[in-house]
């Protein structure tokens, strides 16, 4: 993750380190995930307390780490070219995630997940990233509220129900709609920036760390890849696992 256009000497490991991190929550949610589907763990463990906790920091933190990551890519000056490659590979993602679900659980396929809710708050970034860190964090604020204050029968219809503002009940495996969800990418964006002004990137940048380091740094560098391979791959352990007792 690189910081900004004043220093694309190197990446900030630690930003690295975060998503990684996130990576891992995402990884320990999902294997729970897999083994109440396989029958392992009673039904609805992962809908309920620590574990629902869980699921929503994950999200949060993917969310607030890539408002992080626009501004140090574009909040010195837009480089659209670069936004529209990204944005189309995560838009790529988004499709194939919605078309790989619809087919294996059509019930409750991922219409409107982490994936598109990055590719939808990246848009709604770029709109902003010029307005000063106040008003970001404002418009955070107001996204977070949205849905208690302008929730509508007017969104029932299934077109909106990306915005989350719908009365209806969703069925998703992964439902992560532009409100609330917008509001921590935006404080991502607004903590970008600030971390500009107090020079926090300048000094993050200048630690490469050893080789452990950048080991643990790797998946958060291949985050989207990590993000496609991994569950297929949890998948394949529990079910040989389940045929091996068999």
């Amino acid at each position: 993750m690189r910081a900004g256009t004043g220093l694309r000497r190197g990446r900030v490991l630690a930003l690295d380190h975060a998503r990684s991190l996130a990576l891992l929550a995402m990884a320990i949610f999902h294997f729970a995930y897999d083994l109440e589907t396989f029958g392992y763990l009673p039904r609805g463990t992962v809908l309920t307390g620590g574990w629902r906790m869980l699921a929503i920091c994950t999200a949060g933190s993917f969310l607030f780490l890539a408002g992080v990551s626009l501004w140090l890519a574009h909040g010195q000056g837009a480089r659209w070219p670069s936004f529209w490659k990204r944005f189309a590979k995560i838009a790529a993602a988004a499709l194939l995630i919605t078309v790989a679900t619809r087919i294996a659980i059509p019930q409750a396929f991922i219409f409107f997940g982490i994936l598109h809710a990055i590719a939808a708050a990246s848009l709604v970034g770029m709109l902003v990233i010029r307005i000063p860190a106040v008003g970001v964090i404002l418009l955070a604020a107001l996204a977070f509220a949205a849905p208690h204050v302008a929730r509508s029968a007017f969104f029932d219809p299934w077109p909106l129900w990306w915005t989350g503002l719908q009365t209806v009940p969703i069925i998703a495996v992964d439902y992560v709609p532009l409100f609330p969800w917008l509001g921590p990418f935006l404080l991502g964006l607004a903590a970008g920036r600030i971390g500009t002004v107090t020079g926090l990137w300048t000094r993050a940048a200048t630690w490469q760390g050893g080789r452990l380091a950048r080991a643990l740094a790797w998946p958060g560098k291949h985050s989207l890849w990590v993000y496609l391979l991994h569950q297929p791959v949890l998948i394949a352990l529990v079910w040989s696992y389940t045929q091996l007792m068999r």
